[in-house]
Formats: structure tokens, C-alpha cells, sequence
């Protein structure tokens, strides 16, 4: 895909190749889809067996040139993801908490971090990530969910 002004390249081959040596060693893959088509070639991956049942697929929102973080797109990607997928969302920038907040609504998971986003609001550089993961948790309570212990997330993410 475009990424601003470069080309990120995986092609169907390499993502296949990727596939088969993530599964023989036993882990679990994090399945970034940056745009609706990715989301296709996840599901022919999953149907040929060289991603396991229960993906986590995880929604990528705002980047440049892909698809943009906004609570139609989020939705429309979410409705096309396999049945069975934990997945989670982020939006990039200032697009960050807003993308946790309808992630959460529409039943997902969210991510925050500083890969994704430099600040805690307008103007303010955040200090660390666990500021960002503070403010998304707040987020989270909120709106009446439940924050995930790392007990809990290794058992909704089906891991040892």
C-alpha cells in the first residue's frame, strides 16, 4: 500500500512465507490490516491453514493513504472481519483516544502507545506510554467496560 510518500510492500508470497514460519514456531500473529482488502487476504490465509482459527486482527486507522479513522470506517472494517477475531483498533494522532472510545463501543480491544501518537492532548507531549495507556483505560471505565489484566489478556488472546 501507499504509506505517505512511500510504498510498503508484502506481498501475498512473502505474507504466506511469514505465515507458514510464525506457525511452526508456535506463536500467535497480530494481523495489522490497514485497509479493507488486507482483510481479505487475512480470511484466504486463515482458509488455507496458515493462520490458525481466532486471529487478532488489529484495525490500523489514519495512516496516510490508508483507510481513515473515522467510526463509519471502523465499523465497516469490523463488520468484515472473520466471526471468531479478537481484534482491536487504533487511530493514529489525534485520532488515538477517539478510535479507543468506538472500538470499545463496537466490542473490540484497543491499543494506544507512542508509535502511534506523541501526545496526551492537543499540544501536550505525553511523557511515556503508560500515560497514553492511563488515559485509554480512563477511557475504557468510562464507558463501562472492563480493563483486561495481562491474566485475562493472555486468556481472551487463547496464549500459554
Amino acid at each position: 500500500m501507499n504509506f505517505g510518500d512511500t510504498i510498503f510492500a508484502n506481498t501475498p508470497p512473502h505474507l504466506k512465507r511469514m505465515a507458514q514460519l510464525i506457525k511452526d514456531a508456535g506463536v500467535k500473529p497480530e494481523l495489522e490490516v490497514f485497509d479493507f482488502g488486507h482483510i481479505g487476504l487475512a480470511k484466504k490465509l486463515i482458509a488455507d491453514g496458515l493462520i490458525n482459527a481466532v486471529p487478532m486482527m488489529q484495525v490500523c486507522l489514519g495512516i496516510s493513504w490508508g483507510a481513515p479513522a473515522t467510526p463509519e470506517t471502523l465499523m465497516f472494517m469490523k463488520n468484515a472481519l472473520p466471526p471468531d477475531a479478537v481484534w482491536a483498533a487504533f487511530g493514529i494522532g489525534p485520532t488515538e483516544f477517539p478510535i479507543v472510545a468506538q472500538a470499545i463501543l463496537l466490542g473490540g480491544h484497543v491499543r494506544v502507545g507512542l508509535e502511534d501518537n506523541l501526545y496526551i492532548e492537543r499540544g501536550v507531549l505525553a511523557r511515556d506510554n503508560a500515560q497514553l495507556v492511563e488515559k485509554a483505560a480512563k477511557i475504557i471505565q468510562i464507558l463501562g467496560a472492563e480493563v483486561a489484566t495481562s491474566a485475562e489478556a493472555r486468556e481472551i488472546l487463547n496464549l500459554r
